[in-house]
């Protein structure tokens, strides 16, 4: 059944040049060349091949929508819808934006998230079934399997690391208040007051201590929300691996280029 929005974030700061795109020499990073193609062209091909998806909505400015519609594939029957969000000054307005109109399960992620498996979003799509909110978190050791230097950051819990894969459910527009999680960019790790204005002090000095575990601290944030939010941890690190710098392109080109490599031939067995 097709009910699914994704709602792909493909904006940049306001007043930032993204230095991949200044290297490029592109307007916007989700239009850098990976691979023979757009980075945001490899998020989008997982999302029109996948059986849930029923529209696809970009966040970016109204400037670069021209330049976003030139490079997207030709509509085919069948298949999702592209359309264009305008985005808005800070990512909880922008998700809140793109959603409008849509009444199922909205799925939201990055169009830099280059490595998005179908997996993924079966994953997220079947926590919203119980759940209002969904994240897709990969623990430390399968991320650093995936590649060693694929992520430096990992949110420290009394069970585990963990790091974020970008990834986030929302099981319907009841579910949209756990959009102001990211009214301040969503970069927590560095910003212990947007930590405070999300989760409330006890939270934050709970995930300072490391007192608790992943799960019990998103069991507060719920009551906090008055919303049952889940982590879907996934067995795929490369899903914690995103185009943020030079560094994670060049080791997402190279997991790209394995995931497309032929498989090696079963060795034959010499006849008795």
């Amino acid at each position: 059944m097709r009910n699914l929005r994704v709602i792909v974030l493909a904006a940049e700061r306001k007043g930032v040049v993204n230095p991949l795109a200044e290297r490029f020499g592109t307007s916007h990073k989700c239009l850098i060349p990976l691979q023979r193609q757009p980075l945001i062209a490899h998020v989008l091909e997982t999302l029109l091949a996948h059986p849930r998806v029923a529209s696809i909505v970009i966040s970016i400015e109204q400037e670069a929508i021209a330049g976003v519609r030139a490079v997207l594939p030709l509509p085919e029957p069948g298949k999702p819808e592209i359309g264009f969000a305008v985005a808005a000054d800070n990512i909880a307005d922008s998700v809140i934006l793109a959603a409008q109109g849509h009444q199922g399960p909205l799925l939201i992620t990055t169009a830099d998230n280059a490595l998005l498996r179908p997996g993924s979003v079966d994953a997220i799509y079947s926590a919203l079934l119980a759940n209002d909110v969904a994240l897709a978190m990969a623990r430390r050791e399968t991320v650093l399997a995936a590649h060693p230097e694929g992520q430096r950051r990992f949110y420290r819990f009394r069970d585990d690391q963990y790091s974020n894969c970008n990834l986030y459910g929302l099981a319907g527009n009841a579910a949209l208040g756990a959009a102001e999680i990211f009214r301040g960019g969503g970069q927590f790790a560095r910003n212990a007051r947007r930590i405070v204005d999300a989760f409330g002090l006890i939270n934050l000095l709970l995930l300072r201590a490391r007192l608790i575990t992943l799960s019990a601290g998103l069991r507060r944030i719920s009551q906090r929300f008055g919303l049952s939010i889940a982590p879907v941890i996934l067995d795929d690190g490369s899903q914690a691996i995103d185009v943020d710098n030079d560094r994670t392109y060049a080791i997402v080109q190279q997991l790209l280029e394995f995931r497309s490599a032929p498989a090696a031939p079963a060795p034959c067995r010499e006849a008795a």
